[in-house]
């Protein structure tokens, strides 16, 4: 039986987790991140959930379930706070501790489980000695995105910063510090802070890694005898990371690890030139073997508040330092997609207008980009049955897909609806300098179009553009 393939995003088309952070515990690996909720007016409305895949199969994801509720801290027994990026260690006990944060509320909260994905019991929060918690004296920094590292010699590590200030009215009007990435050890109890709260990323200054400032999403990671942090910087839509010999101190700028535009990339430093549409992105990263990857989330619905997660395969240099990943469709396939079969429009990893792109964490988004393309579907948010696909494709609109391993001419079909006429060009070239030219004219319901292409042989891109008037929208093609 042929294997099945993996796509980016990597789960089903109604699934919403932004912020994933993956870690091998036995045999699987185990994705810990917010939830989203299509539709909602705001981030992470709903409860954490978990999904699973075997180290081997990183095709073959498992819902696991809710793993903890919003309520289950005492301080949100009515559920109305949210919950922001967590993230899990095992701890020195063998038991799994899962650090999260209430959005803006400046604590940082611990739940515990016996097992990666069970029910998570809330245990407290992060606190002093003296039992003051974390957040609550004046000056402290201000707990956010917790990043977590259990090292080899037992002790523990917890990272956490963000860029802007909080609203003091979220923080019960503490005032709380936003110098940039900081770090604390705990103490065997996985809740005292043994050390006090150290800046190790300032955001701005001496050792901000000008052009690539600290902005938020703190992930920790261990490499041989090398520690690697990664953060979202100041542009929001890229991972980048910093490494040290130490846990605490002495880390230098990495580079960029991947931007959801493909900005930094091929010499393309313009937003205007992104590749897809931008806004925060957050992250970690997996080992398996010797093979390494950084998984990220995607913007959808024209805000920022129905995210997805992807993942890409990273390359080393000969000195060890990563490569930015290029932003794909296949990232967690092992390799390009086969040439045939039905593929929907959801995988695709680029995407623009005759205008560019934009950022969907700017003002009005729905009305900025009124005339863009975008990823939705139909319906309220649930947790079965997915339709995801790319809506208001106008002329000049590119969904672009790597890649494929394609073998000479094709008949490729590709299933719209809406209303509009004119043609669907396909290439292998984002100049669409040689392309196959299907005419097409949707009235409503969904229709199928066929054309011949040949997009030669070997590993390619495959872009799809509108051209003409009204607006389609894109559910899906075939190659054959």
């Amino acid at each position: 039986m042929e294997k099945q393939q993996a796509f980016n995003p990597y789960l089903p088309s109604w699934e919403y987790i932004p912020d994933g952070e993956p870690h091998v515990f036995g045999n699987r690996v185990y994705v810990f991140g917010s939830h989203d909720r299509f539709g909602a007016p705001i981030f992470c409305v709903n409860d954490y959930v978990c999904w699973s895949a075997p180290v081997d199969d990183l095709s073959d994801w498992r819902y696991e379930g809710v793993i903890f509720r919003k309520n289950q801290d005492p301080r949100n027994k009515l559920g109305l706070r949210l919950l922001f990026a967590p993230d899990v260690c095992q701890g020195p006990d063998g038991r799994y501790y899962l650090y999260y944060a209430f959005d803006f509320m400046g604590i940082m909260g611990v739940a515990v489980c016996d097992t990666p994905a069970g029910q998570y019991r809330f245990l407290g929060h992060v606190r002093y000695p003296d039992g003051t918690v974390w957040g609550r004296r004046k000056g402290d920094q201000f707990p956010f995105d917790p990043g977590v590292l259990a090292d080899d010699d037992g002790r523990v590590w917890l990272y956490s910063g963000f860029y802007i200030p909080a609203p003091a009215a979220a923080t019960g009007f503490k005032k709380l510090k936003n110098d940039g990435g900081t770090v604390v050890e705990l103490e065997p109890d996985m809740l005292t802070i043994k050390s006090d709260p150290k800046v190790i990323f300032p955001k701005e200054g001496p050792g901000s890694f000008p052009g690539h400032e600290f902005f938020e999403a703190s992930s920790i990671r261990k490499d041989g005898d090398k520690y690697l942090f990664v953060y979202s910087s100041r542009h929001n839509h890229e991972l980048c990371y910093a490494v040290s010999d130490r846990p605490d101190s002495g880390f230098t700028f990495g580079g960029t690890l991947v931007s959801q535009g493909d900005l930094f990339l091929d010499g393309r430093t313009e937003e205007k030139d992104g590749l897809n549409y931008l806004g925060n992105t957050h992250g970690g990263l997996l080992n398996i073997g010797k093979q390494w990857y950084i998984f990220y989330h995607r913007q959808t619905n024209r805000h920022s508040y129905s995210r997805q997660a992807c993942a890409e395969r990273l390359e080393r240099n000969p000195d060890g330092s990563f490569r930015q990943a290029e932003v794909t469709s296949c990232g967690l396939n092992g390799g390009p997609l086969r040439g045939e079969g039905r593929y929907e429009a959801r995988i695709a990893c680029n995407l623009w207008s005759k205008d560019g792109v934009g950022r969907y964490d700017g003002p009005s988004p729905r009305k900025a980009l009124a005339g863009h393309p975008y990823f939705t579907q139909t319906g309220r948010d649930r947790e079965h049955g997915g339709d995801q696909y790319i809506a208001n494709m106008r002329d000049g609109a590119v969904a672009g897909f790597k890649y494929f391993e394609l073998d000479g001419e094709k008949t490729v079909s590709v299933e719209l609806r809406g209303n509009g006429s004119g043609s669907i060009e396909v290439s292998t070239a984002p100049d669409f300098a040689e392309a196959a030219s299907i005419p097409v004219d949707v009235r409503g319901g969904r229709k199928t179009f066929s054309g011949r292409f040949d997009g030669g042989a070997g590993v390619k891109a495959l872009y799809i553009k509108f051209v003409g008037t009204g607006a389609v929208d894109f559910i899906a093609f075939e190659l054959k």
